[in-house]
Parts: structure tokens; C-alpha cells; sequence
């Protein structure tokens, strides 16, 4: 039998949580509810739902977009929230998904509103909710949701476009890594086996890489020891604020790839910003909703720093001029937009500008990139290899 997580409300309107052995949620949900217990909710225990188990995980974003389109299509079809949710609770595969919506269904039989529902697991993005509670206050649930599913489609396909882009310069420098690590650790001290046995005299070059070699090889297990500690540390402290913003300085500041990492916070901070403000959000609250969203400390600290001088009664281009974070040209394009009223659609602009900017820049830079691997790449096996056969050169030669 499975544990389940229960919560209930006695004839004496007393909140009651607690878990309980059962063979599923419907059968735990009877048993309770013939005993007279109002019954909330049930959520398998351990699973992730708005406690510290879920904490970290996250949704497939392909899966969440598939369920958006879904509950779309069945809302413009007239059913209601309800009778969605019960019918895309069936219908995922996903067991993680699948029990986050069945609590939310459950919450939203409760009386919470869906956002409150989908906010109170703790996973699900803030630009959702917020979405989701923009619609609900203005009665028009399925035009914001399209304009939501519209932009996750985008999001989607602007990243499998970088993802893409990156694949084979990721593939070119994870061989040139294997190889240069296999000539050193096991070729190199080979060679240095076989010139000990000739009793030869070796040229300093050689000397030097079969010292390398021997040393690399013997001691390869605390080197990789060493790399993965380093790593590790690295992820724990880029989990704090200091971190985080360190290794963000840091990024922005690689020639090449911290412009192109720029340029893309910027295009995603305006498609988000644009949804929201299309959704009826006003400004201040879309801002802090958009910026909580984004990856970049750098960009993110900005755009709150931002949103208080637009709090306080400055436009929206200055706020953001004031920063010294967004490019120029953005924040000129976000200056007309505001001052003809069009703010939504300038910002669209802007991101479809940028986007395309990302992607021009990263086909240049791969372009660039790919030789230089390759160029890096014959030089060190070049060297390691002339290196080793220069004693073989020198014995022949010798030899006649």
C-alpha cells in the first residue's frame, strides 16, 4: 500500500493534515469522505508537491507546452476549469506533471482560482501564474492564454535553435578532450616504456612530454578528483547571490559570448514583458514578474532597480537607460514605443530583433570557433606526436 498525503476539514470546520495508507487518492478519498470528513485534497506522499521534495524539479517545458494547447482547445470549447483539469489529469503520462495536476484540480474544487492553484506547487513559472491571474480578473482566460501558449511556442523554438547551433562545436571540443587525454595518459607513457628499454639519448622536447605523460598517468585519479571538487564548488557557490552575480559579471564579460548572452536575456525579457502587458498586467507588476524570470543576475538586478523608478513615475526607456544594462538601441525602440502608446508591439520588435541578432552573431561565432578548435586541436597532437617519434627519427638516421 502507498502513503498519501491528506487534507481535510471535520464537522467542526477543523483544518486535519495528515498521512494515511492507501491503495490510491480515490480510495483514500471515499474512506474519508464516508467517515464525514469535507476532503480538500490527496497527493501521494513524497512526491514533490509544493513541499521540499519537489523543490528543484521541473517540468519538461515540450510537456507543460502540450498541456497549455490542450486546456486551451478545451476552454474554447466551453468546458469549464473544472471538467479541463479532470480530463488532462487522465490523459499525462508524465507521473510528476500528472500529480501536480491533480492538486492543483483538487485546490481548484477547494475554491482556490487556478493561479493560486498552479503558484501554491512552487514549480510552474511566475509569467504563468501571473498570465493565468490576468485572465481570470479580466474574464477573458482564453485570449490570454493564447497569447501565453504563443510565446512558450516561441521561447521553445528560439532555444532548439541555439541548441542546435552549439551541438557540433560541443561535439568537436568533447573529442579533442578524449583524444589529447588518451595520447597523454596512455600513449605518451607507452613510448616512455619503450625508449627506457632502448637505453637511448632523447631530445629534450620528448623528455619532457614522457615526464608529463608518466606523472599525468599516475596521478590521473587525484587530478580528476581535483576537477570534479572544483566543479562542485563552483555549483555550490554559484547558488549564492555573491556567486551568481560574480560568475554573471564574468560571462558578460568573455569577448564574443557575453554580447550574444546579453542580447538574448534582452530578447526574452521583452517577449515576456510584451505578454504580460498584452494580458492587461499593468506595467510595474509585469516588469517584476518578467525580471524574476530571467537567468542573468546582472539583467535581473537592473530591471528591479528599474521598476522602482517606474514606481515612482519615470518612463520606462529612461528607467532602463539609467542601468547601463540594456543596449542602446533597445532602449531607443522602447522609448518610440511609449511615447506612441504601442509599448506591447515595440517590445516584439525588440525581441524578434535580438533574437535575430543571436542567431547572426552565433553562426559567426561558430564559424570562428570551428576552425580555431581545429587549428588548436592539430597543434597539441602535432606536438605530442612529433615529440614522441623524433628519438625514432633520430635512431634510423643513426642506424645508417
Amino acid at each position: 500500500m502507498a502513503e498519501f498525503l491528506i487534507k481535510v476539514a471535520d464537522e467542526r470546520g477543523r483544518l486535519l493534515q495528515q498521512v494515511e495508507s492507501g491503495i490510491s487518492e480515490s480510495e483514500v478519498r471515499d474512506r474519508f469522505a464516508q467517515q464525514g470528513f469535507l476532503v480538500y485534497w490527496v497527493k501521494p506522499k513524497g512526491l514533490l508537491i509544493g513541499g521540499k521534495a519537489g523543490r528543484g524539479k521541473r517540468v519538461r517545458p515540450s510537456t507543460f507546452l502540450i498541456f497549455n494547447q490542450q486546456l486551451l482547445t478545451l476552454l474554447k470549447a466551453g468546458l469549464p476549469v473544472l471538467g479541463s483539469m479532470d480530463l488532462l489529469v487522465k490523459r499525462q503520462r508524465d507521473a510528476y506533471f500528472r500529480a501536480l495536476l491533480q492538486n492543483v484540480r483538487e485546490r481548484v474544487k477547494g475554491g482556490e482560482l487556478l493561479s493560486e492553484a498552479f503558484a501554491a506547487q512552487h514549480v510552474f513559472p511566475k509569467i504563468y501564474t501571473t498570465t493565468l491571474m490576468a485572465g481570470e480578473k479580466s474574464g477573458n482566460m482564453d485570449e490570454v492564454l493564447t497569447r501565453y501558449v504563443n510565446f512558450q511556442k516561441m521561447a521553445l523554438t528560439f532555444k532548439k535553435k541555439l541548441a542546435v547551433s552549439l551541438i557540433y562545436p560541443a561535439l568537436l571540443v568533447s573529442v579533442v578532450m578524449v583524444m589529447l587525454v588518451f595520447l597523454v595518459t596512455y600513449v605518451v607513457p607507452q613510448f616512455a616504456k619503450l625508449y627506457s628499454d632502448l637505453n637511448a639519448q632523447l631530445p629534450a622536447i620528448t623528455l619532457f612530454m614522457l615526464e608529463m605523460g608518466t606523472h599525468a598517468q599516475r596521478y590521473a585519479p587525484v587530478i580528476l578528483g581535483g576537477v570534479a571538487l572544483t566543479i562542485f564548488l563552483l555549483w555550490r557557490w554559484k547558488a549564492t547571490e555573491r556567486g551568481a552575480q560574480s560568475i554573471d559579471r564574468a560571462t558578460h564579460k568573455i569577448p564574443l559570448v557575453g554580447d550574444i548572452w546579453m542580447k538574448y536575456h534582452v530578447s526574452t525579457f521583452s517577449r515576456m514583458l510584451s505578454t504580460l502587458l498584452t494580458g492587461g498586467m499593468p506595467l510595474v507588476p509585469s516588469l517584476e514578474t518578467a525580471g524574476a524570470s530571467m537567468n542573468s543576475r546582472t539583467i535581473l538586478n537592473g530591471i528591479q532597480r528599474a521598476s522602482v523608478r517606474v514606481r515612482e513615475g519615470q518612463s520606462l526607456a529612461k528607467s532602463l537607460e539609467e542601468q547601463k544594462v540594456f543596449p542602446d538601441l533597445s532602449v531607443e525602440m522602447i522609448e518610440v514605443g511609449e511615447s506612441t502608446g504601442a509599448l506591447p508591439a515595440m517590445l516584439n520588435s525588440v525581441a524578434e530583433f535580438y533574437e535575430e541578432d543571436v542567431q547572426t552573431a552565433l553562426s559567426g561565432a561558430m564559424a570562428l570557433i570551428e576552425p580555431i578548435i581545429l587549428i588548436i586541436m592539430a597543434v597539441f597532437v602535432g606536438g605530442i606526436l612529433i615529440s614522441l617519434y623524433l628519438p625514432i627519427f633520430t635512431l634510423g638516421s643513426s642506424i645508417h
